[in-house]
């Protein structure tokens, strides 16, 4: 008799302590680290590029921290890109079958178009901060651009050479989505100003010698020379390679003139570049802060690439609070409603609103003088 009575006594106990864990299991779940896929270059010739990149994620994870923003904690794992096609690739497929990330931020238009089907299939929430083909508004449902695409800095662009009566121009360009995407808007779009297309020359990735191109080039006698090239270090190759052959034409590329290896070089002094709009100086609180704990953790000026990474982890965060508050996990899926049930966010710069996978955001044109970049327009 008493062994039965301690059989349901230690019944009873089993019972409540399961329900004790049963409750306790939701605060347990929340209290877990969430997981941020980077696919960057982190070697080769756009290294750069991914050490920007990441400096960004880490600050905005640690603002995230700072500000106690959410019950779990976000750990990056960190794939390297190579800043190619194949890269991105194996990247992915890494991002997806071992690290088994909900959320990744991605860069560079070769790698995203190599990522995105893979991204797609495991329904990975893939946010781009630095890509800027064209083709980017179109490649998923789960691939989300947080930068204006070369198409609409070049349709920016077209308008003010109108006004600067500028009306012959010639490019060299990559032969790839980004530099199709550029060429066929100055196509379509020149005319419409009075200007031309007088030249393009098309130009493999890895090519570093243009001498012959700027031989043609002084020839051809355009007013502009617009560079589209996804490879940093080889838009610096032909930005001193013109300069060193002895032309003064005007240089014009897209907002990878930010990179302080095209900024700082002294042939880029007068290289007028778009960009998103960006203001150091502003006072709203998240800018200002970004800004601040930019410069003071890296020893450098913010860009707005940074400017972007650091706002696709900022979103990372908002969209788990979110879920976190729904009661929900953080799976891509999940992720991806919160972003299309919200649709817009304040991040670092003012309002961000998302729609048809791209962001709405006002843009620039730049001029570098003297290494230090100056808004004209």
């Amino acid at each position: 008799m008493d062994g039965k009575r301690h059989a349901s006594r230690r019944g009873v106990a089993a019972a409540l302590a399961g329900l004790v864990l049963a409750v306790a299991a939701p605060a347990a779940a929340w209290a877990q680290s969430y997981t941020l896929g980077t696919l960057f270059p982190m070697s080769g010739p756009n290294a750069e590029a991914g050490a920007i990149y990441s400096n960004a994620v880490d600050l905005a994870l640690k603002h995230l921290e700072d500000d106690k923003w959410l019950k779990g904690k976000i750990s990056v794992k960190p794939t390297d890109s190579l800043g190619t096609p194949q890269g991105g690739a194996v990247g992915m497929s890494r991002l997806v079958n071992v690290e088994k990330v909900p959320y990744a931020l991605v860069g560079f238009t070769g790698v995203s178009k190599a990522a995105a089907p893979i991204g797609d299939r495991a329904k990975v929430l893939m946010v781009n901060g630095g890509a800027v083909g064209p083709d980017l508004a179109s490649l998923s449902r789960y691939f989300w651009n947080i930068i204006p695409l070369a198409n609409q800095e070049v349709e920016f662009l077209i308008p003010w050479l109108g006004e600067q009566k500028i009306k012959r121009i010639a490019t060299i360009y990559v032969d790839d989505p980004l530099g199709q995407g550029i060429l066929s808007e100055l196509k379509k779009g020149l005319p419409g100003v009075g200007g031309e297309l007088v030249s393009s020359y098309s130009v493999t990735p890895d090519l570093q010698q243009f001498s012959p191109i700027i031989a043609r080039l002084r020839n051809d006698n355009p007013e502009v020379i617009y560079i589209a090239s996804p490879n940093i270090t080889q838009i610096s190759h032909i930005i001193k390679q013109v300069r060193d052959g002895g032309l003064n034409t005007q240089l014009i590329t897209y907002g990878v003139a930010n990179f302080p290896s095209i900024s700082k070089l002294p042939e880029s002094d007068g290289l007028i570049f778009t960009s998103q709009a960006a203001d150091w100086a502003s006072s709203e609180p998240t800018m200002k802060r970004f800004v601040d704990d930019w410069r003071k953790a890296y020893g450098t000026e913010p860009t707005t690439y940074g400017l972007n990474y650091y706002n696709g982890a900022l979103l990372y965060g908002y969209l788990l609070r979110g879920l976190e508050q729904a009661g929900k996990p953080a799976t891509g899926a999940n992720l991806l409603e919160e972003l299309e049930r919200v649709g817009k966010y304040s991040l670092a710069g003012g309002e961000a609103r998302f729609r048809d996978s791209t962001v709405t955001t006002a843009m620039q044109i730049n001029r570098i003088k003297n290494g230090v970049t100056e808004k004209i327009k």
